[in-house]
């Protein structure tokens, strides 16, 4: 099976990058691919709730809890789980969208909402690209090498999409 294309999609905290995930799900998805998500919460968070079979389950001691119904099914493991073991969970998909993760090694796109946010570009490793809030003159100093970053704009969502699905083309193997 081939592996599926892995794109990071990071930046600071209100710089647009659920907005933008859920752009390229919806015309991602009207391409014909399909897309996973994963998204990094740097904060706890609850997905079950008072009331609920799960929460119960969970308040009586579980570890871990599977939900599954005809359409879908959820985990919820009190445990942390790695960006790579979830990439290979998520093995079966064609395009897998990481929000967040900054530290890991996956092709990324940086979200650049104010100018002191483009530091992220030069603190980051495996940077494809910037999508940007601002003016190229404003995230870029003179002399910086900039060439091999592809650059977008906020709501060039078209523009993104195209350029993914290049990179999905250029990584299938040849026959």
């Amino acid at each position: 099976m081939k592996k599926p294309f892995v794109c990071q999609i990071v930046g600071y905290k209100n710089s647009g990058k659920t907005t933008l995930v859920c752009a390229l799900v919806e015309r991602l998805k009207a391409e014909g691919r399909r897309v996973a998500v994963i998204k990094h919460d740097a904060h706890d968070f609850e997905m079950d709730h008072p009331g609920t079979d799960s929460y119960r389950h969970r308040a009586a001691g579980a570890a871990a809890i599977a939900l599954v119904s005809p359409r879908k099914t959820a985990v919820i493991r009190e445990e942390e789980t790695s960006l790579e073991k979830l990439i290979e969970d998520f093995g079966g998909y064609e395009v897998i969208l990481v929000e967040g993760f900054k530290k890991e090694r996956y092709p990324k796109l940086v979200m650049v909402r104010r100018a002191e946010d483009a530091e992220l570009i030069w603190e980051l490793e495996n940077v494809a690209g910037v999508v940007s809030w601002l003016p190229e003159a404003q995230v870029f100093s003179a002399g910086e090498p900039r060439e091999h970053l592809v650059r977008f704009g906020k709501d060039d969502h078209r523009r993104i999409t195209d350029w993914m699905l290049r990179q999905i083309a250029n990584s299938a193997p040849s026959p």
